[in-house]
This record gives structure tokens, C-alpha cells and sequence, in this order.
């Protein structure tokens, strides 16, 4: 039936919205773009570059101490009210992917000596700590950008962007390389690097869509945490957003390991867990931006996601007590390895769904603080995502050591739960 009603989208005229949607493309073609840059140097030194100290014969102590490199991301706070206060986001973004292109030009001239079987030089390392600082002040711009840029009907879609885009990103730079690294040199590897930061900045620059946000007033005040956590629906955000992954990346650290004990092949653990488990990941958020673009509410379907993420751990939970019962096996050709593969890309699958929706809920609540403070919100809500999944991450073992696998992922059924319990809290402004 033709709609009766003068307001809604389906009373506007085909042009008016044809003008709309061209209008949301140009502003998420530039953020994919951006967002795709700003998960080269996670991608980088998450997979290239321990494979790469490995290769120079470092332990594994010292190729782990590397992830000390990650130190400024959990520092955002510190530069995030710069960010509000001073200059533009696109400003910041321009400047901040511009710096990135200038560090990868010195690392490709100062490349370590292929023979040596030390660590990284000093000067290297420290190249890399500050290509990290750079990629979190760009971090910090572009969410900044994306918070003021989009309108609420566009958050899904933006969310999604952001999400992929990141994820595409990270594997160019990891896996992508990694399959390339025996032809590519250093120098070369990053001279693309620069190559590609300074487009971006470019493209920061001069895109149309990234005019639009007004210049902010300079202020004085320095935001602390309490004019943060005053801000509308922040607290029960921020304590969603700092649980609503311990138990799913708790069993998702532990589970490839534990198969890896009852029979599993490494390679095979290594192609599902990895490929696999980014390609049922960005599916997972693909398919929650568009749910979202369909006008679901980002509680309701979290609510449903949810559901269906306790239940599949419920499943693992399951198959892992099975698996020590005798005679069981995740060897090649037997029913329970294919039970395990799948419900490993069925957790990565609905973890991508989870993380999109939830990145849509906090840059929601972020809106709904003073424009002054967003980007110090957002980077207190994006710190505390983080802190949460590094938790659990570092924490998993030591629990499954301590009380053993059964007992541990009976806690990560319960840290699963806990979401559930807090949509029922949730405040109807972020519906």
C-alpha cells in the first residue's frame, strides 16, 4: 500500500532521496578509506612483525615483550582532550596520517641488519613505538570525525565501516605482507607504507564530506572524569562496553589451544583461526550494518546476538567436557573436529555481530555528550572496549591453569550472561 502518512521515509520524494544517499556515501567512502589505513600498523605488528623477530632468532619472551609497543593506545586519554580543545579533527587526522607516512619513510631507510640475530636496533623499535603514537592520535581524530559527521540514521553504516574497513586492514598489513615478505624488502615494505599514509592524508584533506563539521571553539577547561562519566547514558555504557567481551575472549584465546592438546593439527588451528576467523568476523559485522540500515535497534539486536553467542559457548563448553571423555578425538576425518571448526568461525561470526552493534551504542552515547568533550568520550569509551578484551586475553590462561579448563569456561559461561543482565538496565535514549 502506498504510505498514507506525510513524515517517513517513505513519503519522501525519489530524488530527495537519491540526493540522501548519495550524500551518506560520500561520507562513508572516506572513513572506509581512513579506517582501512588506520589498521595497517595494528596488522603490522600483530602478524608481520613477531614472525619477523622470530625469524632473527628472539625467544619468546622478548618477541611477546614487542606487544609493549601497543603501550600509547591505552593512553588515548591523555591527547584525546587536545583533540576537543585545539584545531580541528580533520586537522588532527590530516597531521597525525601525514606523521605516520614520515615515521615508515625513516624506518625504510634505517632497515636492520639482515644477518644479525639481536633484537631490533633501539632506533628501530623506538620508530615503531612512535608509529604507534601516531596511529592513536589518528585513532583518536577519526572517531572524533565519525562521531560529529554522522547522523543517527547513519550509525550502523558507519559503524560497519569503521569495524571492516579496520579489520581489512590489518590483514593487508599482516597476513598480506607476511605472504609477500619473501620477495618484498624492508626498505620497500615501507616506502608502500609512507606511500600510502601520505594519500591518506591527502584524502583527509580535500574530500567534500569532511568539510562540513564546523570549526570548534578553543576552551580552556580540561575535561576530567568526572564531567566524562556525567555525561547522559556514560556510565552504564561504560560498564557495558568494559564486560560485554570477557567471556567470549576468554574462551576464544583458550579454545584453539585446548584443541590443539586433544589432536588438532597447528596449521589447520592456524588457517581456521586466523583467515577464518577474520573472514566470519567481517561477515558477522557486515551483516550487523545492515540490520542496523534496516532500522533495528542496536539494544534489541544485541539482545539477540547475545542470546545466540551464550548459546554457542554453551555448545563449546559441551564439546570441550565431551572431548575428555576416552575415545574422543578432534583428529583428521571425525565428527567432533568439524563440531569444533565450526563453532569456532560460529564465535568469531557472532562476535563480529556483537562488536557493531555495540561501537554503534557507544558512539550513540558519545553524541549525547557536550560536543566539546566527544572526542575525550569516545576514547574513554574505546579505552575501556579495550581494556576488557585485554583482560580476559592475558588473563585466561592463568585461570585455566589455576582451576582448570571445565571450571574456567563455566566462568566465561557466567561472564557471558552478565550482558544479557545489563541490556535489561539499559537506558531507552540509546534504543
Amino acid at each position: 500500500m502506498p504510505c498514507q502518512t506525510p513524515p517517513g521515509p517513505c513519503s519522501r520524494p525519489e530524488p530527495a532521496r537519491a540526493l540522501l544517499t548519495l550524500t551518506t556515501h560520500g561520507k562513508l567512502l572516506p572513513l572506509a578509506s581512513l579506517y582501512l589505513v588506520q589498521g595497517l600498523p595494528y596488522g603490522l605488528q600483530s602478524s608481520l612483525l613477531p614472525i619477523l623477530l622470530r625469524a632473527r632468532g628472539l625467544s619468546l619472551t622478548r618477541v611477546g615483550l614487542a606487544k609493549g609497543l601497543y603501550a600509547p593506545w591505552l593512553f588515548k586519554l591523555a591527547w584525546a582532550p587536545l583533540v576537543d580543545r585545539r584545531g580541528s579533527p580533520r586537522t588532527w587526522l590530516t597531521l597525525s596520517t601525514a606523521a605516520l607516512g614520515l615515521v615508515c619513510g625513516l624506518l625504510a631507510a634505517l632497515p636492520p641488519n639482515q644477518g644479525s640475530q639481536d633484537a631490533l636496533p633501539a632506533t628501530v623499535m623506538g620508530l615503531l613505538l612512535l608509529l604507534n603514537l601516531g596511529a592513536a592520535v589518528q585513532d583518536v581524530a577519526l572517531d572524533t570525525l565519525a562521531v560529529q559527521l554522522l547522523d543517527p540514521a547513519e550509525l550502523g553504516p558507519g559503524n560497519t565501516v569503521q569495524v571492516v574497513a579496520y579489520k581489512l586492514g590489518a590483514v593487508l598489513a599482516g597476513g598480506g605482507l607476511l605472504v609477500l615478505s619473501p620477495t618484498l624488502s624492508w626498505p620497500l615494505v615501507f616506502v608502500l607504507l609512507a606511500a600510502t599514509y601520505w594519500l591518506a592524508a591527502a584524502l583527509a584533506w580535500t574530500a567534500p564530506a569532511l568539510h562540513q563539521l564546523p570549526w570548534p571553539q578553543p576552551s580552556e577547561h580540561t575535561p576530567h572524569l568526572q564531567d566524562l562519566l556525567a555525561a547522559p547514558e556514560t556510565l552504564w555504557t561504560a560498564g557495558f562496553v568494559l564486560t560485554y567481551k570477557l567471556g567470549e575472549q576468554g574462551a576464544g584465546s583458550l579454545f584453539p589451544l585446548l584443541l590443539l592438546d586433544h589432536g588438532a593439527s597447528a596449521p589447520e588451528l592456524g588457517l581456521w583461526n586466523g583467515l577464518g576467523a577474520v573472514a566470519c568476523s567481517i561477515t558477522g559485522s557486515s551483516l550487523g550494518g545492515a540490520l542496523l540500515a534496516r532500522h533495528w535497534e542496536p539494544l534489541l539486536l544485541l539482545r539477540s546476538v547475545l542470546q545466540l553467542r551464550l548459546g554457542g559457548l554453551a555448545c563449546q563448553t559441551a564439546l570441550l567436557f565431551y572431548l575428555d571423555t576416552p575415545g574422543a578425538s578432534v583428529g583428521p576425518g571425525t565428527l567432533l573436529r568439524g563440531a569444533a571448526l565450526l563453532s569456532l568461525c560460529l564465535q568469531h561470526f557472532l562476535g563480529g555481530l556483537v562488536t557493531t552493534a555495540t561501537f554503534t551504542v557507544m558512539m550513540h552515547c558519545s553524541q549525547l555528550a557536550p560536543r566539546a568533550l566527544q572526542a575525550t568520550h569516545y576514547s574513554l569509551l574505546a579505552t575501556l572496549e579495550l581494556l576488557g578484551k585485554l583482560l580476559m586475553g592475558a588473563l585466561a590462561g592463568m585461570l585455566a591453569d589455576g582451576l582448570g579448563p571445565h571450571p574456567c569456561f563455566t566462568v566465561f559461561l557466567v561472564l557471558s550472561a552478565l550482558p544479557l543482565l545489563d541490556l535489561s538496565l539499559a537506558p531507552s535514549t540509546l534504543a
